[in-house]
């Protein structure tokens, strides 16, 4: 039997599961020193990575990351083994008991990754399992970016390009509505992200107080106001509570 990373294949798995370890990113160069690989084999597959989807590449950083087609494969593989419902009951539930679209998402590096979506009853959600929206636009990113410990870098970093009239395109502005969300523990939007959708989001934390996803319920403009929709913020907090109790520590 030939010894563990002797072949192309285990090696490829290998860097793999390295990026997914190091979720911010690592260079060539740390992949080589980590799996004692000469830097033009740690090159070599980290680039077959990038061309078949299973990492991204950020030219300026020269930084390696997990890519899409890894989130669609775990998707893939969490629903052949029922493994998808986790959560999706209580979002059911959420949007039984609300009447509006819910939606949980996760940070993937500066957008809000859509994880599980359930349509209210009467209106399709504008995002699907495997879309990015951005995290200044959409409620659920705007949760998820106000507690980041390094949110103002972040603001810095992303291009706050407005998706419609209404979004928030000015760094200090951003900064004031995370202060506010961080205050009140949801974030909401009205038309920011999408026209004739308003959206309400709250963070979901492990019980160790890490931040683990964001979950939203998202409503046409025409049938839910925004303060009617916060008037749903004890329901989506209980929920976001629920989800978090099934996430392993």
């Amino acid at each position: 039997m030939p010894p563990k990373g002797s072949n192309s294949v285990t090696k490829t798995f290998e860097m793999l599961d390295l990026l997914g370890a190091h979720p911010e990113g690592i260079s060539a160069a740390q992949a080589a020193e980590t799996t004692g690989h000469p830097f033009s084999t740690a090159y070599r597959l980290l680039g077959g990575l990038v061309e078949s989807g299973y990492a991204d590449f950020d030219t300026r950083t020269k930084i390696y990351t997990i890519g899409m087609e890894v989130f669609r494969l775990a998707q893939k593989v969490a629903h052949r083994r029922g493994l998808s419902g986790a959560t999706k009951d209580l979002l059911v539930d959420l949007t039984a008991t609300t009447g509006e679209s819910s939606i949980l998402a996760v940070r993937r590096g500066n957008a809000a990754l859509t994880v599980l979506t359930v349509d209210g009853p009467q209106f399709r959600t504008t995002t699907d399992p495997g879309d990015e929206s951005p995290l200044h636009t959409s409620a659920i990113g705007q949760a998820l970016l106000a507690y980041d410990e390094n949110a103002d870098a972040t603001i810095d970093a992303i291009d706050l390009e407005a998706r419609t009239p209404n979004s928030i395109t000015d760094p200090e502005q951003m900064r004031r509505r995370l202060e506010q969300i961080r205050d009140t523990g949801w974030a909401g939007q009205s038309e920011e992200n999408d026209i004739g959708m308003n959206a309400l989001a709250v963070p979901v934390f492990d019980l160790d107080g890490r931040l683990l996803a964001a979950l939203a319920l998202a409503a046409p403009v025409f049938r839910r106001s925004l303060d009617e929709l916060i008037t749903l913020v004890p329901q989506l907090t209980q929920t976001a509570a629920a989800v978090a109790a099934r996430f392993p520590r």
